[in-house]
């Protein structure tokens, strides 16, 4: 996993996204007017360092290098340190765009600060910075929350966006621009993560037949706002209305002119069937600024229907995206042959939520965004359809939910109604950029019909899935088909609640609900370079095509059918002509219900199919012999730098094994470098956490010498090669037939056998399938059965009675059941009964209702009695308004 991560880090860097127009229709990604220059790529000076991801994360929790683009920046701590880059656009550069984190402030909500920009190696001017709109905190059970209190521990959000011109002559091609930390910038550190740098247009003139917002009254406050708005500005929320409902009566256009105009208080601005026009989007800035804290339900700032909305910036002065600290959405927009383009969008709720029939978004910037860039749905401003809508040619940076989402909704509950909507057809995604989203997906499919998702460029989530396609929760639409083409999805996926997700994944249960139908959805010619984790999974879908496409060097394997978290009790896939290379397994089918017909393959054509050394997988409990790892052969099976050993004798493909003189004899492997990996094809009794027992050999100590199933293993110095001794780690694995792979990262040792014990408790609950009265937000049911404590079903609030239960597949004897609350929560009491059906209908209650402590487990006893379904039902709840769970293990 490592090895690959630096491969990508070095081979793949996102130096630059200028994409010329004529090369749009082909390559990923948008055409943009400027071009970035990543930090840990640039020249470094004074000692400033380089920080990059060198791992896939072992927590749920962020990091700098996790959100940062490239996954990677210059980190600025001294006086003196800077990072530089060469001009390289062939035009000059007159504004720039720097992506960077500084310190919160001691009790949180940031602190502002400068950054000095050098052109030529000459002072040019100080750069206004802040953490005012970045650090959240998500220790004690805040995560995915809105906590800034420094105190709560485990922060995320890290990097802001500042973006100015240069002052004075523009920087000419050929010449420098270096950003340094001097004695007068105050921050104590400053990461660099990303400069755009460009050379905008004029700004525009006012058109023909318009009215400028400053005829009705608007007056221009151009203070710099630097993370917060101007006091001393003035509210021109209603002269703008008063200039819409004129252009409106006139049939004319809105005219927003060059300068910043602030909306203040907690009212919007609507507009129905005109055109609003700015000067651009680096002069005309629409800023609102909410009064914090906030406890009145925010609109957007724009509500529009059937409107062209074009050439502008909105900015705001939220501080999460919850309603008390400012957030409302940029634009709600609905109605028909509705237009939004070349609109920057910053610190808003949402870019765009939109819905109605022959919409566009194209040639937009998205940054900063605290939760969706663009969604496209069959429910903004209460319409009930989303067809024929499309999203075009956008750029999308640091998103804290889906940076690009089409989100076909079923139904709403409103005010006790159940709400049913259209399911959407027919949507167009298509050659966006999509970079860095710290909350969410780059891009989301969720529900519908017809869609096409093609040509987008998509890097560096920070916790989820980087391309996916299936359905959004209990309430969404199944998806029914989708074309999904030419899609390029880099340094994706990520362990958002320990979950490890893949890169591209197809299939239902993707926001924890394996629920639903995803059909027909065809996958081709998409690439997926350096996952995280898996490159591509498959959970639940049916008539699948996987043709065509291109998997590198995964983190950990390349096609998997259910993976980690993502079941797929039932399915069917045509998998072809797909290419997978890099460590770990190129292909596994995880579940016995999913039919995949495989042809044309690159671990199929050409080689010795892969498969288990004597034909039988090892068995786990048990142990692996170090010499049987599996047949196929190079690059398959094993891969090597060298072939060396002398054990041709005991398999005709005996690569660095050697005789060994540990207990028992036989053979050991050795000739030990960074980047091998050997394949051990496995049988796993239960799930769950095993303990491993290596023996191993070294001449000196190594450190990460190897990782096995996202353990790292360092070795102790045992005084030669065949001097042997046994060190120990932890694995976590699902049930059944898989792949395990060696995968060396240091050389220097020689490794004999694994010996797995422990594991599963035998809790026949285990990764079965869940269902639920209802679920609050991501906190769904199959969390109760993945056999992490740290994960947890939460229902509605204030809604009790609530109900979870797991279906065992068939009747099963069960007398014990053991319920969990993670182990980092504080004690509370909850009120419960527990019911068995043999059909999932009629229920028979074999526990009870009775207050039980969670401190944070509860076990239940009763005379063994044989069900299928086993229900929990809760009514109270003293530690929160909700019923909540984290684990349900059912014992024989």
């Amino acid at each position: 996993m490592r090895s690959a991560l630096l491969s990508l880090l070095s081979a793949v860097p996102v130096a630059a996204l200028l994409v010329t127009p004529a090369a749009a229709a082909t390559t990923a990604g948008a055409t943009v007017p400027f071009t970035s220059y990543e930090a840990e790529a640039g020249v470094l000076g004074g000692g400033a360092t380089a920080v990059s991801l060198t791992a896939a994360p072992t927590t749920q929790y962020s990091s700098p290098s996790l959100e940062a683009s490239g996954h990677g920046y210059a980190h600025l701590a001294g006086t003196g340190q800077s990072v530089q880059w060469t001009n390289t656009t062939g035009a000059p550069i007159s504004a720039i765009t720097v992506r960077v984190s500084i310190p919160d402030s001691s009790a949180g909500g940031g602190q502002t600060s400068t950054l000095n920009l050098y052109v030529d190696g000459g002072l040019r001017q100080a750069l206004n910075v802040n953490s005012k709109q970045t650090w959240l905190y998500e220790g004690n059970n805040n995560y995915n929350g809105n906590s800034q209190n420094p105190s709560d521990g485990s922060p995320r959000v890290f990097f802001d966006e500042t973006r100015t011109f240069v002052t004075g002559t523009p920087i000419a091609p050929g010449g420098t621009l270096m950003l340094r930390k001097d004695s007068g910038n105050s921050a104590a550190y400053y990461d660099v993560d990303v400069v755009d740098v460009e050379n905008p247009p004029a700004a525009l003139s006012q058109p023909a037949n318009s009215i400028s917002i400053t005829d009705c009254g608007a007056v221009a406050d151009n203070t710099p706002t630097n993370g917060a708005a101007d006091p001393a500005s003035v509210d021109s929320r209603a002269a703008i209305q008063n200039c819409i409902n004129q252009a409106q009566s006139q049939g004319k256009t809105l005219w927003i002119p060059a300068g910043t105009f602030y909306v203040k208080g907690t009212q919007g601005l609507q507009a129905q069937g005109i055109t609003i026009a700015g000067a651009g989007a680096w002069y005309s800035t629409i800023y609102r600024d909410v009064p914090l804290p906030n406890s009145t339900p925010l609109p957007a700032l724009w509500g529009l229907t059937s409107t062209t909305i074009r050439n502008l910036h909105v900015d705001s002065n939220a501080t999460s995206r919850a309603t008390v600290d400012g957030a409302g959405g940029s634009m709600d927009v609905t109605g028909t042959n509705w237009v939004a383009e070349g609109i920057w969008t910053q610190h808003t709720l949402s870019g765009f939520w939109a819905s109605g029939t022959g919409g566009t978004i194209r040639n937009n910037r998205l940054t900063t965004i605290w939760a969706d860039g663009a969604n496209i749905n069959n429910v903004s401003m209460g319409n009930s359809v989303g067809n024929n809508l499309t999203i075009t040619n956008n750029f999308v940076r640091g998103t804290g939910d889906d940076a690009l989402a089409i989100n076909s909704v079923n139904y709403n509950d409103i005010d006790g109604t159940r709400v049913y909507y259209t399911p959407m057809a027919n949507a167009v995604v298509t050659n966006n950029t999509s970079i860095a989203p710290w909350g969410g997906k780059g891009v989301g499919i969720y529900g519908g019909s017809g869609h096409r998702i093609e040509n987008n460029y998509v890097s560096d989530t920070a916790r989820y899935i980087g391309l996916g396609a299936g359905r959004f929760g209990v309430n969404g639409n199944d998806l029914l088909s989708a074309s999904v083409t030419g899609n390029l999805v880099v340094r994706s996926g990520g362990n958002a609640y320990n979950q490890g997700q893949p890169a591209f994944h197809i299939g239902n249960g993707g926001d924890g609900q394996n629920v639903g139908v995803v059909d027909r959805v065809t996958a081709s010619n998409n690439t997926v370079v350096n996952s995280l984790y898996d490159g591509i999974g498959f959970s639940t879908s049916t008539n699948t095509v996987l043709q065509n496409n291109t998997v590198t060097s995964p983190g950990r394997n390349g096609i998997v059918i259910s993976p980690p978290f993502y079941p797929a009790p039932s399915g069917s896939a045509t998998i072809t002509g797909n290419t997978v290379t890099g460590e770990g397994t190129p292909y596994i089918n995880n579940s016995g219900g999913f039919s995949a017909s495989l042809s044309g393959n690159s671990w199929q054509g050409g080689s010795t199919p892969e498969a288990p050394y004597g034909g039988t997988p090892a068995a786990i409990p048990g142990t692996v012999q170090a010499e049987n790892y599996n047949t196929g052969g190079q690059g398959v099976a094993y891969n090597v730098s060298s072939v060396n050993g002398t054990a041709n004798g005991y398999r005709t493909d005996g690569v660095d094994l050697e005789s060994t003189s540990d207990a028992g004899g036989g053979y050991n492997l050795g000739w030990t470098s960074s980047g091998q990996w050997f394949h051990y094809t496995v049988n796993v009794a239960t799930a769950g956490t095993y303990s491993v027992a290596m023996r191993v050999a070294a001449p000196s100590a190594v450190t990460n010498a190897f990782h096995l199933a996202g353990s790292s293993v360092s070795i102790p110095a045992t005084g030669g090669w065949q001097n042997w001794a046994t060190v120990t780690t932890q694995v976590t694995l699902p049930a059944g037939l898989q792949t395990l792979t060696v995968s060396q990262d240091n050389g220097g040792w020689n490794l004999n056998s694994l010996q797995f014990t422990g594991g599963g408790s035998g809790n026949l609950a285990a990764g079965k399938p869940t269902s639920e009265s209802s679920h609050n937000q991501v906190f769904a049911s199959s969390n109760l059965t993945d056999g992490n404590q740290s994960s947890y079903w939460e229902s509605a609030n204030n809604a009790f009675p609530q109900w979870v239960q797991v279906d065992l597949g068939s009747a099963q004897s069960v007398s014990r059941a053991v319920l969990q609350l993670p182990a980092s929560w504080g004690v509370r009491d909850q009120t419960l009964s527990l019911l068995g059906s043999t059909d999932g209908i009629n229920f028979t209650t074999v526990k009870a209702s009775a207050t039980y402590t969670f401190s944070p487990t509860v076990t239940l006893t009763f005379p063994a009695t044989t069900q299928r379904y086993w229900r929990v039902t809760i009514t109270a709840n003293t530690g929160w308004p909700a019923a909540q769970l984290s684990e349900l293990q059912l014992q024989a």
